[in-house]
């Protein structure tokens, strides 16, 4: 699958970081002081209860929220203040918890729309969009109406759009939401094909934390709009802080 063209090269070889992050929204503060580091090739978790501040954080690192404080930086580039637009130029990509599909348009439609958007041509970008499409095994949804797409496949459909011309960063905003065990589980070895085949760094935010802990190599977990813990799949289980903040908070939703 081919790669998108950058202007600088070294992005690939660098990361995606915010530093020192908070997040006000009049008195009240989404995010608070929040550092970390998405790198290249591997896959990041982050996970938290209900209003951690998880699609608050997302959307600071790519461009639909700047930050009140802190910065967002990209191969050293303090990238804060650009628009989702110019971001996924950048090589940000990310998906969405509602599909955001046009539904009007089939699915290869869906992702040339976006390949054109990025500055391809129309040919070239229904090319990328059949590989794309190819590389992740569903091209036979190509000529599907997106209208009407069952859930699982308008997921997959969010996913390789965002995978148009190989970004070199790609957050996945609840991408589990509503599938089966067996379909999460292929969303799982897709996530890490991503990120061992095309070297892009992947942040998954998820309430399914099994599926967080079997593909990621570093988890974040946010609580109030702050990072209580972070580490490999090893520490987050053994983190008296993340079972009482976060499987305490599930357990008393249930």
């Amino acid at each position: 699958m081919a790669r998108r063209h950058s202007t600088a090269s070294s992005q690939a070889e660098s990361s995606l970081t915010a530093s020192g992050v908070t997040v006000a929204f009049g008195g009240f503060k989404a995010l608070t002081d929040v550092t970390m580091s998405i790198t290249p090739g591997s896959v990041h978790g982050l996970i938290g209860p209900n209003g951690a501040g998880k699609t608050t954080m997302v959307n600071t690192l790519t461009g639909f929220q700047a930050p009140t404080t802190g910065s967002v930086a990209l191969g050293g580039k303090e990238v804060g203040r650009m628009s989702p637009h110019q971001l996924r130029r950048e090589g940000v990509a990310r998906t969405f918890q509602a599909g955001r599909l046009f539904t009007g348009l089939d699915v290869l439609d869906n992702l040339a729309v976006t390949g054109v958007g990025l500055g391809h041509s129309r040919s070239g970008s229904e090319a990328e969009a059949l590989r794309v499409l190819g590389w992740m095994g569903v091209p036979h949804l190509a000529e599907r109406p997106a209208a009407g797409l069952p859930y699982t496949d308008e997921r997959r459909v969010g996913i390789a759009r965002a995978l148009m011309f190989a970004p070199d960063f790609l957050l996945l905003d609840e991408p589990a939401a509503g599938m089966s065990e067996a379909e999460a589980g292929d969303l799982a070895a897709l996530i890490a094909r991503v990120a061992t085949e095309l070297g892009t760094g992947v942040l998954l935010i998820e309430h399914n934390v099994g599926l967080v802990l079997s593909v990621s190599q570093h988890v974040y977990v946010l609580d109030a709009g702050q990072v209580i813990e972070e580490g490999d799949v090893d520490v987050i289980l053994k983190s008296q802080v993340v079972r009482d903040a976060y499987f305490g908070a599930d357990q008393e939703a249930a």
